[in-house]
């Protein structure tokens, strides 16, 4: 009995103790935390460079992340974020991930008949992997398998592509690409260089017909100075393209694409076209207009040069009055 006693004894001590310890060291934990994490897309893909969306949201809350850091939840994700927590949010580009490669692997030359690991990762190891050109795709497809949005298909070519309505820049084809192919680009940019040799002319030319040769008529014809030759490769400055689709009407290996020209129902691009009796004058078209296609006096209908036009759209999207139209393109038979 005097056993059963003590035993009670210490049991009401160690009670006691713990009830204490857990006021004294009893953490709040911010309720703001929870409402973070049931909004977020619980992708867990850890593109905001945290390990999960429970980590990302206590970070958030904490004030040690960016309510736009979450690129799969994009604005509507970063909206709600804004509301709990009762900031602002600042609007942030959208960027898709772009592979660099358009070569068709049916004309491919291989070095040797890779029968390894079936994946990109494991040909890259067996002599950097068996196609003749170093730097294009494996054909693996690590990276489809590997995006947990299903934003990456195979083309007609057999070359993995980007679902740009899919993708939400997550960064997990990225890491999976071991010939580093795929990268991030603005989500309305229409012109892309697909190609990543660094080889000479005749040399990429003899390995890929895709590849870029390094002609450097994109950069002749580039009327804002928007790409160049670096390395035997053309390389798009994003900061200033304006996706007119020049550099690509030119390019003789069809190693950068203009989206607008493959992707719509559409055979050529046209110069817009100014609507007489919508257009006030304000002068808003000239002013964006990168080429100084445009003129006009103030309050006065303005003209399009159409010698100078580049078809980049700008003015269609500037202009206040939607009095500039496409005039509109040909459509494929």
């Amino acid at each position: 009995m005097s056993a059963g006693i003590i035993l009670g004894i210490i049991g009401a001590i160690l009670g006691i103790v713990l009830a204490v310890a857990s006021k004294v060291f009893h953490v709040e934990v911010d309720p703001r935390i929870e409402e973070v994490e049931e909004v977020l897309p619980q992708a867990n893909c850890g593109a905001c460079g945290f390990a999960g969306c429970a980590s990302y949201a206590e970070a958030v809350v904490k004030g040690n992340a960016e309510i736009t850091d979450c690129t799969p939840g994009g604005e509507e994700v970063a909206s709600k974020i804004a509301d709990i927590l009762g900031v602002q949010k600042e609007n942030k580009e959208k960027k898709v991930a772009i592979i660099h490669c358009n070569a068709n692997f049916e004309e491919m030359n291989r070095k040797f008949d890779y029968e390894g690991i079936d994946s990109c990762r494991g040909a890259s190891l067996a002599l950097g992997g068996d196609l003749t050109c170093d730097y294009g795709c494996l054909g693996y497809y690590d990276c489809k398998n590997a995006c947990p949005f299903d934003a990456i298909y195979i083309s007609e070519n057999k070359v993995p592509r980007i679902d740009e309505e899919k993708c939400t820049a997550c960064g997990v084809c990225i890491e999976k690409c071991p010939k580093n192919l795929i990268d991030y680009k603005p989500y309305d940019m229409e012109v892309d260089v697909l190609c990543k040799s660094k080889e000479k002319g005749a040399s990429a030319k003899k390995i890929c017909q895709t590849a870029c040769i390094a002609c450097g008529l994109c950069e002749k014809n580039c009327p804002v100075d928007a790409i160049h030759v670096e390395d035997n490769l053309a390389v798009i400055d994003y900061d200033k393209c304006i996706s007119c689709g020049k550099c690509a009407e030119v390019c003789p290996t069809d190693a950068i694409e203009d989206k607008l020209l493959k992707d719509t129902e559409y055979e050529k691009r046209e110069t817009p076209n100014i609507i007489e009796d919508e257009c006030v004058g304000c002068t808003v078209c000239a002013k964006n207009c990168p080429v100084e296609a445009i003129e006009g006096e103030v309050k006065k209908v303005h003209k399009i040069d159409k010698s100078i036009c580049v078809a980049c759209g700008i003015c269609v999207d500037k202009c206040p009055k939607d009095a500039i139209e496409w005039e509109h393109v040909s459509k494929k038979e």
